[in-house]
């Protein structure tokens, strides 16, 4: 079935090229550049100015050129650069790239810092770092004074942490006006929701740049089924259509959905391959991919092949894949928020934004002209938001109170771009008051709890956990655990090998869940010479295993700092699933009669997900869970079975204690019961 797209059809223009130029080119590039034509007046522009907003569209250059400009023309006054990125993605690629451009190795005179990796020296002057990297430094730095310049880039994005920088970045310049050399800040978007940050930085002025040199078709659906079967269709339509070496840039929601899709694409593309086609690579994009992973896309395609990219929004901002000439966009994005009221995370499917669907149009025209091919019709477009509504009104914010807090600051008082509703900042203190990390809610100070807790680069109920463990015995355990839940899912599932994924994972399945499930696969993991082969052979993600391996190794370093001996309960899981319960005790879930759970904490009624190693077994009476994910139906993700009596006696302050029957509401004979004979769970 072909898609309809009014006015949509074979096209015959060429875009050959992709991967970088080599250096002897670049300077060439780099004058094509549409920002180019105006770099004297933005140099003179952020010499004049404290604070300037710069406002253009996808594909001019500032991400890539405004710090150099600002290094090159001693802007900087022999200090660094800071620039700032929403995702570890964006932040390693245009370091990577901009290094090329000043004809340096990364981590010389350019280089970058995300969580768990620091590619810098003393030489840096230009430095790409996620918002949250920028967010810790504060915490030993309040005045940011390796800096004298700070580029907050890609601002329209309004994570948490990039709502929280502007405040702190907002303070220092103040403060630094009176005994320091003044703190020059630049704030980029891409969106035309400007003034609201120039009135935030006493209306600072606002610089609008022009755009990109390509123009973009953009082609709206007729049709109104399912996004991935039109996504899917609308692939094949171009590839079949489009007579040129143009790539594809497709997007898509989460790694589940990407596995997926890659799977099925990849399937077809071989059922249709014919000597008059060119042949197809396809390559997922996801957060979670290691390092090497997210350069793939990044490369030359062969001779007579085209790439498609199937990515998440990771792909909307700051990069450029070469050779991109065709966009699909599903219209769609998985979206965290947060209810303040029950504690509870969801993570929904949702429309994405019109500011959204413009931004993902640009990147057909990054490098030459391109087509967009949305997979929603214009009523559909009409009725999005105009918008995405930021982070910080729709998430919980918890570990930027924590973070505020180790800075001393109270975020009732905390100058917000836009402040949080009032019942999100109280439940966020009632949080860390039931996490032991202050005293008060009202009077709010950091414990020693919490002052250790601040110092690790997790949510607070992981590093809870963490520092939970050595009670309980089980700091290595609860280590792998918490690098493993703070990754991507490591188990690869494909329809076509069904049979053999489920024998090969029921080898890790441990009876108490899926916690304990991630331990043994780690575990196994570590143990192997050839691990790729061993991920292959056993359908796991070997680039999340690996990243949860360096995650591991950091965390473990952190924790050494900060005097926790290391423990092991080896083969016993109580231990650690009560440690878990110390973090996650709000996360608990009763069977009911017609065999769904409810929620203690909100009484929501859920289902097992079925990616559950639980799931299809006789059903707990009790469950801890990780996450709620909310698809129409209400799934419990990544859980372990609990004895109700370990709430009592692990969380005696627990507010929903009342509400649990010992003994009262069991669906099965415990797994543990096994353990106290002698038995394994693993």
């Amino acid at each position: 079935m072909k898609r309809a797209y009014p006015g949509s059809g074979p096209n015959s223009s060429n875009n050959s090229g992709g991967g970088f130029k080599q250096p002897n080119r670049l300077a060439t590039q780099r004058q094509s550049l549409p920002i180019a034509n105006v770099r004297r007046e933005i140099v003179e522009a952020v010499q004049k100015n404290q604070t300037l907003v710069l406002l253009s569209d996808t594909g001019s250059g500032k991400s890539t050129q405004i710090p150099q400009y600002l290094y090159e023309d001693g802007v900087g006054e022999g200090k660094m650069i800071g620039i700032t990125q929403p995702r570890r993605v964006a932040a390693i690629t245009v370091a990577k790239r901009v290094a090329q451009e000043q004809e340096c190795s990364v981590g010389d005179v350019v280089g970058y810092a995300v969580r768990f990796e620091d590619a810098t020296s003393a030489n840096t002057q230009i430095k790409y770092l996620t918002d949250g990297i920028l967010f810790r430094e504060a915490l030993s730095d309040q005045l940011l004074k390796k800096y004298n310049i700070i580029v907050l880039d890609e601002a329209h994005e309004r994570t948490i942490a990039t709502d929280v920088l502007f405040g702190i970045v907002k303070k220092a310049q103040q403060t630094r006006r009176k005994m320091l050399v003044p703190l020059k800040v630049i704030v980029m978007s891409a969106t035309m929701d400007v003034d609201h940050f120039s009135q935030y930085f006493n209306k600072c002025p606002v610089m609008h740049l022009q755009g990109s040199n390509f123009k973009v078709k953009v082609y709206q659906s007729m049709d109104n089924t399912n996004y991935l079967e039109a996504v899917i269709t609308t692939i094949f339509q171009i590839h079949e259509n489009c007579n040129d070496d143009g790539d594809i840039l497709v997007f898509l929601t989460g790694q589940e959905e990407i596995e997926a899709a890659t799977a099925l694409v990849r399937r077809l593309a071989k059922a249709i391959n014919h000597r008059d086609l060119p042949r197809m690579l396809v390559v997922p994009m996801y957060g979670a991919m290691s390092q090497n992973s997210q350069q793939d896309p990044f490369a030359l395609a062969p001779p007579f092949t085209r790439k498609v990219v199937l990515a998440t929004n990771i792909a909307e901002t700051s990069i450029t894949i070469p050779a991109i000439k065709y966009v699909v966009d599903s219209g769609k994005v998985k979206v965290r928020t947060f209810d303040p009221v029950t504690g509870i995370d969801s993570l929904k499917v949702t429309w994405i934004s019109r500011a959204q669907a413009w931004q993902r149009t640009g990147r057909a025209g990054r490098t030459a002209d391109g087509e967009c091919y949305r997979t929603y019709s214009k009523e559909d477009f009409k009725a999005m938001a105009a918008t995405s509504t930021p982070e910080i009104l729709r998430c919980s914010v918890v570990s930027s109170t924590l973070q505020l807090l180790a800075l001393g600051i109270n975020c009732r008082d905390f100058d917000f771009l836009d402040k949080p509703p009032a019942d999100a900042l109280t439940s966020a203190m009632q949080e860390l008051k039931a996490l032991g990390a202050i005293m008060s809610v009202d009077q709010p100070a950091l414990t020693t709890l919490g002052r250790k807790m601040s110092k690790l680069p997790l949510d607070p109920k992981y590093a809870k956990i963490l520092l939970s463990a050595t009670d309980y015995g089980c700091l290595e355990e609860a280590l792998t655990i918490v690098a493993m839940l703070s990754g991507e899912n490591v188990f690869y599932n494909t329809s076509q090998k069904r049979e053999q994924v489920l024998t090969a994972h029921a080898k890790f399945h441990a009876k108490c869940g899926d916690h304990v499930t991630l331990l043994n696969v780690f575990n196994e993991f570590k143990t192997k010479d050839e691990p790729k082969r061993w991920c292959h052979d056993n359908f796991l993600l070997e680039r999340n295993l690996s990243h949860a391996a360096a995650v591991r190794t950091q965390l473990a370093n952190i924790c050494r700092s900060l005097g926790l001996p290391p423990t092991s309960c080896g083969n016993d899981p109580v231990p650690i699933v009560k440690c878990l319960l110390t973090g996650l005790y709000r996360n608990i879930a009763e069977l009911q009669r017609d065999n769904s759970y409810l929620t203690l904490a909100n009484r929501t009624r859920c289902r097992i997900h079925p990616a559950s190693v639980i799931h299809g077994r006789a059903r707990p009476g009790y469950l801890l869970f990780t996450e709620l994910v909310s698809t129409g139906t209400n799934y419990l993700r990544t859980i372990s079975e609990i004895e109700p009596e370990w709430v009592g006696e692990v969380v005696p302050h627990c507010t929903f204690l009342d509400r649990i029957t010992c003994g009262g509401n069991r669906g099965s004979s415990s797994c543990y019961s096994e353990v106290a004979q002698g038995g394994r769970t693993a």
